[in-house]
Protein backbone atom coordinates (compact mmCIF):
# COMPACT_ATOMS: atom_id res chain seq x y z
CA UNK A 1 0.00 0.00 0.00
CA UNK A 2 1.35 3.67 -1.33
CA UNK A 3 0.21 7.01 0.51
CA UNK A 4 1.03 10.44 -0.35
CA UNK A 5 0.05 13.43 1.64
CA UNK A 6 -0.55 16.76 0.56
CA UNK A 7 1.20 20.12 2.93
CA UNK A 8 -0.97 19.81 6.48
CA UNK A 9 -2.36 22.91 7.59
CA UNK A 10 -2.81 23.85 11.14
CA UNK A 11 -6.10 25.99 12.19
CA UNK A 12 -6.20 26.56 16.10
CA UNK A 13 -5.38 23.04 17.74
CA UNK A 14 -5.74 21.33 15.25
CA UNK A 15 -3.76 20.26 12.44
CA UNK A 16 -4.93 18.72 8.96
CA UNK A 17 -3.40 16.32 7.03
CA UNK A 18 -4.83 15.27 3.71
CA UNK A 19 -3.56 11.72 2.31
CA UNK A 20 -4.03 9.74 -0.53
CA UNK A 21 -4.01 5.88 -0.28
CA UNK A 22 -3.67 3.93 -4.01
CA UNK A 23 -5.43 1.50 -4.37
CA UNK A 24 -5.13 -2.27 -7.06
CA UNK A 25 -6.10 -1.03 -10.93
CA UNK A 26 -4.76 2.76 -10.49
CA UNK A 27 -7.39 3.94 -7.68
CA UNK A 28 -6.84 6.58 -5.52
CA UNK A 29 -8.61 6.74 -1.77
CA UNK A 30 -8.93 10.04 -0.03
CA UNK A 31 -7.76 10.07 3.76
CA UNK A 32 -8.11 13.10 6.33
CA UNK A 33 -5.77 12.98 9.44
CA UNK A 34 -7.10 15.38 12.14
CA UNK A 35 -4.72 15.76 14.75
CA UNK A 36 -4.64 17.31 18.40
CA UNK A 37 -2.63 17.76 21.41
CA UNK A 38 0.77 17.72 21.87
CA UNK A 39 2.82 14.82 23.27
CA UNK A 40 1.46 12.02 25.53
CA UNK A 41 -2.06 14.14 24.95
CA UNK A 42 -2.22 13.43 21.16
CA UNK A 43 -5.00 12.17 19.58
CA UNK A 44 -5.16 11.46 15.83
CA UNK A 45 -8.38 10.62 14.05
CA UNK A 46 -7.81 9.19 10.26
CA UNK A 47 -11.16 9.13 8.04
CA UNK A 48 -11.18 7.59 5.39
CA UNK A 49 -13.83 8.09 2.44
CA UNK A 50 -16.21 6.12 0.17
CA UNK A 51 -15.38 7.87 -3.55
CA UNK A 52 -12.66 6.27 -5.57
CA UNK A 53 -10.25 8.79 -7.35
CA UNK A 54 -8.68 8.33 -10.74
CA UNK A 55 -5.19 10.69 -9.84
CA UNK A 56 -3.69 11.12 -6.64
CA UNK A 57 -3.95 15.06 -7.14
CA UNK A 58 -7.72 14.27 -6.74
CA UNK A 59 -7.70 11.91 -3.77
CA UNK A 60 -5.77 15.42 -2.07
CA UNK A 61 -8.02 18.06 -3.01
CA UNK A 62 -11.20 16.30 -1.99
CA UNK A 63 -9.32 15.36 1.76
CA UNK A 64 -8.72 18.71 1.86
CA UNK A 65 -11.70 20.31 0.96
CA UNK A 66 -13.32 17.89 3.35
CA UNK A 67 -10.72 18.93 6.49
CA UNK A 68 -11.99 22.68 5.52
CA UNK A 69 -15.53 21.69 5.64
CA UNK A 70 -14.75 19.51 9.15
CA UNK A 71 -13.21 22.82 10.41
CA UNK A 72 -16.79 24.68 9.77
CA UNK A 73 -18.67 21.46 10.67
CA UNK A 74 -17.43 19.36 12.84
CA UNK A 75 -20.49 16.93 13.13
CA UNK A 76 -20.66 16.43 9.22
CA UNK A 77 -17.69 13.55 9.66
CA UNK A 78 -19.18 12.19 12.97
Amino acid sequence: MSFATTHPFAVGEFQITPLSRLQGAGHHTALLSIRSGQGSQTHDRVYTFKPEFKTQDSALMYAAAQGRYWLINPASLS
